[in-house]
């Protein structure tokens, strides 16, 4: 399996406070079964700035430590890009990374408020050949009110990753209940940890991957954990199949309205 989305590089954004931490993740997402781990910090404009030099820096720095505390893993440098006007400068000069640079970008919008600038932004990276990948479309408020926007954004080419995390409800009754519809519904490309800190969500992969299974299918899963991956890390094409639309029950949709 490879990790599509974690903060594992150390001291660049919220995620590994430390080298040690660094490489007690990977190892714990090795026994968590991953073979590949790319590494998507945050890129936010005047917040985290960390450029493409500087990371990349520490991604070689990180594998030539690797073997010999007896580790096998392969590390792949990416992004996480904070939504803005400027995305396509970021790539350009060097500031912001694609995944392992190919035409597949990371990036993750406000948490409470759909930006005005969405498909300005998109449309941006498409025009460009880049293949926008939205990270965990779950955990947006406005989304869980309006889950057809996720399938917009995808009929226009947007793909979408979803967090391990979520089936599990680390992110809430509403995150747990749209990503499960989005499964159900073809709505999910790949899989990440958004790893963060140590024993927090890779112990709990197991737990996750036996209830999207469950969901979708091994056939599918495998699809999202290593195929659609393999093929990004590679530049190449990935089929998604056609999505269908969710539909909420009177019940979850008291339940968008009324849960924090």
């Amino acid at each position: 399996m490879i990790d599509f989305h974690t903060h594992i590089l150390p001291n660049i954004d919220d995620g590994s406070r430390s080298i040690d931490e660094t490489f007690n993740l990977i190892k714990e997402a090795k026994e968590a079964g991953f073979d590949g781990i790319i590494l998507t910090s945050h890129y936010i404009e005047n917040y985290y700035e960390t450029d493409v030099p500087e990371r990349d820096v520490w991604v070689k720095a990180i594998k030539e430590n690797l073997e010999p505390k007896g580790i096998e893993a392969a590390l792949y440098l990416g992004n996480e890009i904070y939504i803005s006007d400027n995305m396509m400068s970021l790539l350009e000069e060097g500031k912001a990374s694609t995944i392992n640079n190919t035409c597949y970008v990371l990036f993750e919008m406000p948490l409470h408020e759909e930006p005005l600038n969405l498909y300005d932004a998109i449309y941006s990276l498409q025009e460009n050949k880049l293949i926008p990948v939205l990270a965990h479309p779950e955990r947006y408020s406005f989304v869980q009110k309006e889950p057809e926007l996720i399938n917009d954004l995808i009929e226009k080419g947007c793909l979408m990753q979803a967090n391990y995390g979520s089936i599990l409800g680390q992110y809430g009754e509403k995150a747990e209940l749209i990503v499960r519809k989005f499964f159900e519904n073809n709505m999910i490309h790949f899989l990440g940890s958004d790893v963060h800190r140590q024993n927090s969500i890779y112990p709990k992969i197991p737990f996750a991957l036996e209830k999207i299974k469950h969901i979708i299918g091994e056939t599918k899963l495998e699809e999202l954990t290593t195929i659609n991956p393999e093929l990004a890390l590679a530049n190449k094409k990935i089929e998604i199949r056609e999505p269908t639309e969710v539909t909420l029950t009177f019940k979850e949709k008291l339940l968008m309205m009324l849960k924090k």
